[in-house]
């Protein structure tokens, strides 16, 4: 008899929920260093350690999370907890995976607005931003080996980039395009083995729409008040759910564009301070959404603002990614076997290459020159007299260490931190 793809492959281990509140806490709060160690650390723990998953399990199920927008890491916790505990154990384990790193932000954030201009931080946060400027190009080489394998693949990366730094298209139709290009260039839909059955669109819709309405009837109540601001701040970060294709570092540039050229809530230096900080807290590096949504509040209202800012940046980040797991979990081995599907999410790996060269670029200008000068075609060019050496010092050093050197991210960021506020004091 088939087994349908509503329920889970094999019945799961009995796990008692303080278990899981008790290791995927420990899980969030050493949740450093993206979503490589953060994936490997998951792995040692449930597959290794507490075997309450088996090595095809796992894969399969990071296989499933990589298909979803989102944080990958973050949705293959929250998978985990829900095929050991149900719902609630995917509640409970992506909250963990989440709540640290968002409270770290949190601090940082206040932090940042009341300190953020002393001579010390200033110093600190250039530290800090030229070690993400080579953090992002370590990114870059390191997708563009796994994901430009053929010349389609590159041609695709190039286009991307074009597209977004010289004709200054969107982010999401890029990504739109890509996908499209992708799933024609693949056969036709491979047939379902045997033991799985297609999806089941009333079970579908039965899982999918609490979670929907939790996510979406908030978003519709912000419409009603007066201030728009707030439901421009959620309409936004709604939209960068559903297209979070890549990863963070493919989100900042549209976050940019968005946040600092269309809106004008942040500046340039606050969206690259953002990433900057975000790198150094635990959890998915996506939540540099809820600084961004913390800082633009404050220079809205004041403190209260952006306390609500942060709360309803994560409201909308994360609350579709707990969407997709649920709703979607149940039909892993029907989605993991879609031929299209796959060919289109392969081309926008490729076009998040491009994406992430765009913001390599854009990165590396901000934190280099002090000014940028309007160009011919729309380009933003540097204004050479504002080159900043100790930048440049600082992010050769970063550079080195993590690329040729191999050393920690902490490490390094510690050390760009450290003797970047050690010149700022003596600035100071």
């Amino acid at each position: 008899m088939p087994a349908s793809s509503d329920g889970p492959v094999a019945p799961p281990p009995q796990v008692a929920l303080r278990d899981l509140h008790r290791d995927f806490a420990r899980i969030g709060v050493m949740s450093f260093g993206g979503p490589a160690a953060q994936i490997a650390l998951m792995h040692r723990l449930l597959v290794d350690d507490r075997r309450w998953l088996t090595e095809a399990d796992y894969l399969r199920a990071l296989s499933f999370c990589m298909i979803l927008p989102g944080p990958e890491a973050m949705q293959l916790a929250t998978y985990a907890g829900w095929r050991l505990r149900g719902v609630a154990g995917g509640l409970i384990a992506g909250l963990w995976f989440t709540l640290p790193g968002a409270l770290a932000i949190l601090g940082l954030a206040a932090a940042y607005v009341h300190w953020g201009s002393a001579p010390v931080a200033q110093g600190m946060l250039l530290g800090l931003k030229a070690c993400v400027a080579a953090v992002v190009v370590q990114a870059l080489i390191r997708l563009a080996q796994r994901s430009l394998k053929t010349p389609a693949a590159r041609m695709v990366a190039g286009l991307s980039f074009a597209a977004l730094t010289l004709a200054g298209l969107p982010f999401p139709l890029v990504i739109l395009i890509a996908a499209l290009w992708g799933a024609r260039q693949a056969g036709p839909p491979a047939a379902l083995p045997a033991q799985v059955t297609a999806p089941s669109g009333p079970g579908l819709l039965r899982r999918a729409a609490p979670w929907a309405m939790a996510w979406l009837l908030p978003l519709a109540a912000l419409f009603l008040l007066a201030d728009p601001f707030w439901a421009q701040m959620g309409l936004f970060f709604s939209k960068l759910a559903t297209l979070s294709f890549g990863g963070a570092y493919a989100l900042l540039a549209w976050m940019a564009q968005v946040l600092v050229n269309d809106f004008g809530w942040l500046n340039p230096a606050e969206m690259i301070d953002a990433l900057g900080l975000a790198e150094t807290t635990p959890g998915p590096l996506i939540l540099v959404t809820a600084f961004a949504g913390f800082v633009a509040g404050f220079h809205h209202g004041g403190p209260g603002a952006a306390l609500a800012g942060w709360a309803l940046t994560l409201w909308m980040v994360f609350t579709p990614c707990f969407l997709w797991v649920f709703a979607g979990a149940p039909l892993i081995e029907a989605l993991t076997r879609r031929p299209r599907l796959a060919a289109a999410l392969s081309a926008v790996s490729a076009a998040v290459v491009g994406v992430i060269a765009s913001l390599a670029l854009w990165f590396a200008l901000h934190v280099l020159f002090a000014q940028l000068l309007p160009g011919p075609l729309g380009l933003t060019l540097p204004d050479l007299a504002s080159f900043r050496p100790v930048a440049a010092l600082l992010m050769a050093l970063a550079a080195g260490l993590l690329i040729w050197r191999g050393w920690p991210l902490l490490a390094v960021l510690g050390l760009c931190a450290a003797l970047g506020a050690a010149l700022g004091l003596g600035a100071g």
